[in-house]
Formats: structure tokens, C-alpha cells, sequence
């Protein structure tokens, strides 16, 4: 078999069988195959496409690369959720011990933040002594005792999607849907949860622009998973507008603690009762709308809050900042951010306001910067409301005034303003099963 053979019928159109995928993913992982003809591959996927059965191929492949996570021991109802990347983005911290408290079991991997997105492990390691490097025994006794674990991801987690995902990166070959489903999956798959819900967003802060874009992904993402003999559901939600008011690692952590005291904002506690619901649904068989009474019994009655107090003990941290969020560092800068016109929001480039928390400490642009997990951004106005002339839109928390100079401009031409108000906003689009 030779990889000039795979590329050409490729780009011909053809459908490359399970036996070609695996010689290509095991070829490139071992370093066999150059990048060149990798990046063929990739390229002639992007024009001409791959039916489900080569994507579902591709992920096992990728899936099987490496390590994968044996949750066998934690019984049958493990499961995960992913989410597709957004600003303000915070529901693990609040559906993960949300569904442990209702019987699930979630042992996740979560990575770090990068650009204008905010990573899990960033915002709980918030808790001072938080511990996300865990050993394979450790993160599995955890997940046991527990019903919830949260660790960093390994770096031997589906080597050939990191490989991979890394040259699509150089050679404007991200966007594809085959190559994007399949790379999400691999990870989830790799994972070893039995069932796995999709956070699929769409908007101008995710990766997929517009409902019909995410939709096909969900679809596509969702086939893959139950060819892998999951159950698997995804959620289309909205990330035109940021969820919630918070955008920053400790003032993320403090709005989730918000929702399981049971209050917080309304459009945050709906899609974090859709996916909680969701996933107790599918490990439970209990229909979604009994879940979602349960959601928001252990919302008022402190048991979830309880579970993401235990796991932050359980994982060195100090759970007294669960109980008492004011414990949490205060960035050195505040300023007010006041509205320079009179008229109703009608819209906020959430990817743009991402990078606005970014340059104000809350974010990275390499892996190995820094972050500051104080530094951010907290939105008293979002899409949809009316301001006057010097009303507060948002409040900036960052190191200097310096950083909230340079990110007040970016800022202001992230926002759009009409005498018209706009058509409200749908958190929820639609559930794909």
C-alpha cells in the first residue's frame, strides 16, 4: 500500500476503506508518512469530503493511536461532555457535579485555555492547590469515591489527532467538518466514557458561524459515536453573545458557584440544565424532563455544590473558596467600562470580547504564557439591552490600566448599537439524538 495511491483516490473523489485510514494514521503517528503528503490528504478531505463510515474509520483510527482510558471499573454509568469552545464558557465547573449528585459518574479530561477561549483546568485551578496532573489510579479512584474527577488531558490521549490537528493548523485545512468531527471524537472516544454529550455552538465566538454549520458537525459528530456503540446526544446552543456575565478563570468559578446556589444568569443555568439533563438521562434511562427537576432540586438544595466541594478536596484544592467565593485573589485594576451613545445592544462579537479578556491577563496566546486568574471581564449589559450615555456595560478586572488601555478599544468595536431592539436571543437551538 502506498500513501501516493490513498491521496490520488482521494482527491478523485474515491472512498478510502478502514484498511487505507489506518495505514495513514499508523504511517503518519510513527513519522513514516511526511507532513507533505499528510497535508495532501488533508487537503484533498477538505475539497472532496468523507462519508460516515470513512469518518467513523478515521476517529477509531486516531482514537486507538495511543492511550486509551479503561472506565470499566466505574460501572455503566460514566459519562462526558464536550464543548465546541466559547467565551465564558464555564458549564463543566456546574454540570459536572451536578450530574455526580444525581447519580452519574464523570471522569473528564479537560484542557487549558488558548486565544480567546477559557480552559477548565485554568478556571479550577483557581482553587489554590488544585491538582489536575493526577495518575491513572488516582484519577480512577477519584472518579469512584467521588462520582466526578477532573484532570488534565495526556499527553498520549490520541497522538495522532494532536499530530494531526497541528498541521491542519499550517495549512488552512481546520475547517472541515469530516476532519473537525472526527478530531473531537477521537479524544472522547479515547476517553473511555459510555455516553457523551456535545456542546455544540454556534455564533460568532465559536468555531461554526451559524446554526446550519453546527447542526451538520452535531450530526456528523453524533453518527460517529454511536458507530462506536455510545450513546451519544449534542446540544446546538447559542455563543453569539457570551454565556453569562463572567469571562475569566476566578470570576467563572464564582458565577458557578452562583448556579448551584441556585441562582446565576438565566441563559447559563438553561444550557447548563440542558446538558446536566441530558447527560443523567442517558446513564439513568430517566426521561429528560424528570432530569431536569432533579437539576434544579440539587441546584436549591446544596447537593451539587456539596459535589464540587468534594472535588476540590478530594484534589488538594481549598474547598472553603466553594463556600466563600469573596476568598478568591482581587485583580490589582478595576475600571468601569461606560456606554458612549444611548440605544439598545444589538449585537457583541464574542470572539472579539474573548480577546478583549485576553490581553487583560484572563487568556493566552502560546501554551506556555501565563495567566493572570483574576484578570477579566464581567458584562452588566449584553445583547438585547438598553443603555444610555455613561451607563456601565461591563467592568474590566486586569493588572494594570495599561492592559485595559489597550483592550478598551478592541472593546467598544465589539458592540453594535441600534434605536431598534433586536430579536431576542436563543440560548437553545435544537437537540440532536
Amino acid at each position: 500500500m502506498r500513501m501516493y495511491d490513498i491521496i490520488e483516490k482521494k482527491r478523485d473523489g474515491g472512498t478510502l476503506s478502514d484498511e487505507e485510514i489506518r495505514f495513514f494514521i499508523h504511517g503518519y503517528t510513527g513519522g513514516e508518512i511526511p507532513d507533505y503528503q499528510a497535508s495532501a490528504l488533508a487537503m484533498a478531505i477538505f475539497f472532496r469530503g468523507m462519508t460516515d463510515e470513512e469518518m467513523a474509520s478515521l476517529t477509531m483510527a486516531m482514537a486507538h493511536s495511543g492511550d486509551t482510558v479503561d472506565l470499566s471499573s466505574l460501572g455503566n454509568r460514566t459519562v462526558d461532555k464536550h464543548s465546541t469552545g466559547g467565551v465564558g464558557d464555564k458549564t463543566t465547573l456546574i454540570v459536572a457535579p451536578t450530574v455526580a449528585a444525581l447519580g452519574g459518574v464523570v471522569a473528564k479530561m479537560s484542557g487549558r485555555g488558548l486565544g480567546h477561549t477559557g480552559g477548565t483546568v485554568d478556571k479550577l485551578e483557581s482553587f489554590p492547590g488544585f491538582r489536575t496532573e493526577l495518575s491513572k489510579e488516582d484519577f480512577l479512584r477519584i472518579a469512584n469515591d467521588v462520582g466526578l474527577c477532573v484532570a488534565g488531558q495526556s499527553g498520549d490521549l490520541a497522538p495522532a489527532d494532536k499530530k494531526l490537528y497541528a498541521l491542519r493548523d499550517v495549512t488552512a485545512t481546520v475547517n472541515s467538518v469530516p476532519l473537525i468531527a472526527s478530531s473531537i471524537m477521537s479524544k472522547k472516544l479515547a476517553a473511555g466514557s459510555s455516553a457523551i454529550v456535545l456542546d455544540v455552538k454556534a455564533g460568532s465566538g465559536a468555531f461554526m458561524k451559524t446554526v446550519a454549520d453546527a447542526r451538520v458537525l452535531a450530526e456528523k459528530m453524533v453518527a460517529i459515536g454511536k458507530s462506536a456503540g455510545r450513546r451519544v446526544c449534542a446540544v446546538l446552543t447559542d455563543m453569539d453573545v457570551p454565556l453569562g456575565h463572567a469571562i475569566g478563570n476566578s470570576l467563572e468559578v464564582e458565577e458557578a458557584i452562583e448556579v448551584l446556589n441556585g441562582g446565576g444568569p438565566e441563559d447559563l443555568q438553561a444550557v447548563c440544565e440542558e446538558l446536566a439533563s441530558r447527560m443523567v438521562s442517558l446513564v439513568t434511562g430517566k426521561s429528560v424532563d424528570g432530569c431536569r427537576s432533579d437539576v434544579r432540586r440539587v441546584w436549591q438544595n446544596g447537593e451539587a455544590l456539596d459535589k464540587l466541594a468534594l472535588l476540590i478536596r478530594t484534589q488538594g484544592g481549598d474547598d472553603s473558596y466553594v463556600r466563600h467565593p469573596e476568598k478568591f485573589p482581587q485583580a490589582c485594576y478595576h475600571r468601569e467600562i461606560r456606554s458612549k451613545q444611548d440605544g439598545f445592544i444589538t449585537h457583541m462579537e464574542s470572539a472579539s470580547i474573548g480577546t478583549v479578556a485576553a490581553m487583560l491577563g484572563a487568556g493566552r496566546e502560546k501554551k506556555e504564557d501565563r495567566i493572570d486568574l483574576s484578570a477579566g471581564i464581567y458584562l452588566r449589559k449584553k445583547t438585547g439591552d438598553f443603555v444610555h450615555t455613561g451607563d456601565v456595560i461591563a467592568d474590566f478586572y486586569t493588572a494594570s490600566a495599561e492592559k485595559a488601555d489597550a483592550a478598551e478599544d478592541l472593546f467598544f468595536r465589539a458592540l453594535a448599537f441600534s434605536d431598534t431592539a433586536p430579536e431576542p436571543v436563543r440560548v437553545i437551538y435544537d437537540v440532536i439524538e
